[in-house]
């Protein structure tokens, strides 16, 4: 497909669902639910925000939560992504996106979530001395990592185990914060680092390493989502029509972000969701969050799950995963209900 036929299948869908105002650089977004559709049960809606730049969506749909039904949208701060299971798990949040293979290994363990769809492919990227130039050659190097349960030594065990390799065994992975290891891979002190946005897009600006893998165009991790949306598995039995509700919003904001990059930007610098425009709008040019129909969230569960069970990090088989924390209902009606 074209980019000049990309845009114009994206701008139609966008204007059969949504008209984006601004005034003051804000979004005003508005929606028009299936008449049929009975109103949300519940009128409250909480959702997890972290300082990522990849879940603007979640944060740009506000107001469409609320056109939705929504007259309480809540976002809970938190400091990272290994907070998000547990909000979702304990019922602190309702729906929130996270990565994807962080949530496999919850729900190995038995929380209570509900992975619903894909929200968009890669945001994350690997940068490296250049001593490093694949992934293969991570073998023998250091690697750090914020702690051993983060999203991202998930993501790195995936990675290398796609390769061949034991993150366990073939790799010294050392434990520091984000910023403490971006300053050591420029001091030549660590041989790689995962970034998520704005991570990469401050390292590249610094001309901090070079990128060994860009998980958007490089594959095969550019075939799978990167983040989902999932649930608190209580909240989506009680609540159906409010999740289809909250799950319609966020994708639709998602292919408003694809569209219109630089008020999407805007908007979530304003809300203090992000602190700098020129990262802000670097992310939502690169990361592709219009694609969520045309990739499989199931195919990309399968693919993950294979990587960490192949590294002992999950037991149980894929297809066992899939079928307990997975619902895909929402997901095939809203395909349907909002194709281009």
């Amino acid at each position: 497909m074209s980019a000049q036929q990309a845009e114009g299948w994206t701008r139609r869908r966008f204007l059969g669902g949504l008209t984006l105002t601004g005034t003051a650089g804000l979004l005003s977004l508005h929606s028009r639910p299936v008449a049929a559709e009975p109103p949300p049960e519940t009128t409250r809606i909480r959702l997890v925000q972290i300082p990522s730049i990849c879940q603007a969506p979640q944060y740009v749909a506000e107001a469409l939560l609320r056109s939705e039904g929504f007259t309480e949208v809540h976002y809970l701060q938190k400091t990272g992504p290994a907070d998000n299971e547990p909000a979702l798990a304990s019922g602190e949040a309702d729906l929130t996106g996270h990565f994807a293979a962080p949530l496999l290994l919850r729900l190995e363990a038995g929380d209570p979530i509900l992975i619903l769809a894909g929200l968009h492919i890669g945001c994350y990227e690997r940068f490296a001395t250049n001593e490093v130039r694949t992934i293969r050659d991570l073998k023998g190097k250091t690697v750090a990592v914020p702690a051993l349960d983060s999203a991202r030594y998930v993501f790195l065990a995936s990675m290398v185990a796609y390769v061949g390799l034991d993150p366990r065994k073939d790799i010294n992975v050392v434990t520091h914060p984000g910023p403490e290891s971006m300053r050591l891979l420029s001091e030549g002190k660590i041989d790689a680092y995962l970034g998520f946005s704005p991570e990469p897009q401050e390292m590249r600006e610094k001309q901090i390493g070079h990128v060994v893998v860009n998980s958007t165009v490089d594959r095969p991790w550019s075939q799978y989502f990167c983040c989902m949306l999932a649930g608190n598995r209580e909240f989506v039995r009680k609540h159906p029509v409010a999740t289809k509700r909250a799950l319609r919003a966020i994708l639709k904001t998602a292919d408003l972000c694809a569209l219109e990059p630089e008020q999407a930007a805007q908007f979530i610098v304003d809300k203090g969701y992000a602190k700098r425009y020129d990262y802000a709008l670097q992310a939502m040019k690169e990361i592709p969050y219009g694609q969520w129909r045309e990739y499989s969230a199931e195919d990309t569960l399968r693919f993950y799950a294979l990587r960490l069970h192949e590294v002992g990090m999950l037991k149980s088989s894929p297809q066992k995963l899939i079928a307990q924390g997975s619902d895909w209902r929402f997901l095939n009606e809203l395909k349907r209900e909002l194709k281009g």
